[in-house]
């Protein structure tokens, strides 16, 4: 058995489109290396530096995962003894040892790739983007819209024409005020 700890540079593709592993970042390796019988044990753990943007609100995120790594790797004849087949015959399922190397990125990738979030949020609570103005919520709590039925846009419009005022204006505000109490007013007198 024998421990290794290094740190080594990340290599290409350490990620999804939403959150990775930047190309040449630190990737601290804690590995346990064990002799068995159809090859060597790989297990420990792998700690990277993941970057990406919320998924809500698009503002830059980045935090640490630790992921778990356990693969065998076999020997070449190993895998052909063990099957009953020519070497020339792989499983994909089976890692082999070639030239006495142990290629570590593939089950690397693997371990990164399977503990990365899909949609990565910068906090659980994050409002995120308004989705008729793309304006950050989180910047503006009170930001809203006007709704207006489009049935009644028209009408809206040529009546804002006709007195003269826009929508915001103070005559705005309380000619749409009176308008609405002499409807409440109408409601009484029919009652």
């Amino acid at each position: 058995m024998r421990l290794w700890d290094a740190t080594v540079p990340a290599p290409a593709d350490l990620g999804i489109a939403v959150a990775a592993v930047p190309v040449g970042s630190d990737v601290q390796l804690r590995l346990r290396l064990e002799s068995v019988v159809d090859g060597v044990l790989v297990s420990g753990s792998a700690r990277v530096r993941v970057v990406g943007e919320c998924s809500r609100c698009l503002d830059p995120v980045s935090w640490d995962e630790e992921v778990d790594l356990l693969q065998l790797f076999v020997y070449p004849d190993g895998v052909a003894a063990a099957a009953g087949e020519t070497a020339g015959d792989e499983d994909d399922d089976v890692s082999l040892i070639e030239t006495d190397f142990i290629d570590l990125e593939p089950i690397l990738r693997d371990a990164v790739v399977l503990a990365l979030p899909l949609a990565p949020v910068c906090r659980e609570d994050c409002p995120g983007l308004c989705v008729r103005c793309g304006a950050r919520l989180a910047d503006d709590p009170g930001h809203q819209h006007d709704d207006v039925d489009p049935r009644w846009a028209a009408l809206a419009a040529a009546l804002e024409r006709d007195a003269g005022v826009r929508p915001g204006d103070e005559l705005h505000d309380e000619l749409t005020d009176s308008e609405h109490n002499d409807s409440e007013h109408n409601d009484e007198e029919e009652d």
